[in-house]
C-alpha cells in the first residue's frame, strides 16, 4: 500500500502556481532629457499612474506582459533647461503603452527581468525646440526588474525608461513603482 501511494505521489506532476495577471499601481522617479535635449529640457522628476496585464505561472521562465502608463513630469528643477521660457518649470504628460516580454533567470519565481518597448505621446506646456512643437508621438523602450513580495499580492518595478526614441525630445528615466496585484 504505501508503495502504491510513493509510486503515485512520484507519478503525478504538481499543478504550477499562477501569478496575479494584472497590476495597477503609481510610481515616481528622477528624469532628464537627452543629448542635445538635456540642455533644453532639464532634469526633474515625474509620477504617475501604470496597469498591467501579464498572465503567468510560477514554472514558466519566459513570460509577456502588455502596460499603460500616465506620467506627469516637472523639468528644469534640478538641472535648468532652457525650453521653460513662460514659467520657471517645464510641465510635461507622457502617456505610453508596450508591449513586453519578462524574463526569469533564477530559480525563485518572484523576480523578473523585463524589456518593454512601445509607443509614447509627449504633450509639454511650452514649445520645444528645434520644431517648436508641444506634442510629440515616438518610440519608447524599458529595461527593468520586478519583484513580487508579500506572497504576490504586491510587485515592485525598477525600470530604467528612454522615450522618443530616434525623434526629440527625448529624455531618459529612473522610475520606480509599488502595484497591487490581482485578477
Amino acid at each position: 500500500m504505501r508503495a502504491l501511494l510513493l509510486l503515485v505521489a512520484l507519478s503525478t506532476t504538481a499543478a504550477a502556481d499562477p501569478l496575479p495577471p494584472g497590476s495597477l499601481g503609481a510610481l515616481f522617479g528622477p528624469t532628464s532629457g537627452t543629448g542635445p535635449d538635456a540642455k533644453v529640457i532639464g532634469a526633474g522628476y515625474t509620477f504617475g499612474a501604470q496597469a498591467a496585464w501579464q498572465p503567468m505561472n510560477t514554472d514558466r521562465r519566459f513570460g509577456w506582459a502588455l502596460r499603460w502608463a500616465t506620467l506627469f513630469g516637472a523639468y528644469g528643477l534640478f538641472y535648468q533647461g532652457s525650453a521653460a521660457q513662460i514659467e520657471s518649470t517645464l510641465r510635461t504628460v507622457q502617456m505610453d503603452f508596450t508591449l513586453g516580454a519578462r524574463w526569469r533567470p533564477w530559480p525563485s519565481p518572484s523576480s523578473y527581468l523585463t524589456l518593454r518597448p512601445g509607443v509614447e505621446v509627449f504633450r509639454a506646456n511650452e514649445p520645444l525646440p528645434p520644431k517648436m512643437q508641444r506634442s510629440f508621438v515616438g518610440g519608447i523602450a524599458e529595461v527593468g526588474f520586478e519583484h513580487y513580495f508579500l506572497g504576490t499580492s504586491l510587485l515592485l518595478d525598477i525600470d530604467v525608461r528612454y522615450g522618443l526614441v530616434g525623434s526629440q525630445p527625448s529624455n531618459i528615466a529612473v522610475l520606480f513603482a509599488l502595484s497591487l496585484t490581482g485578477p
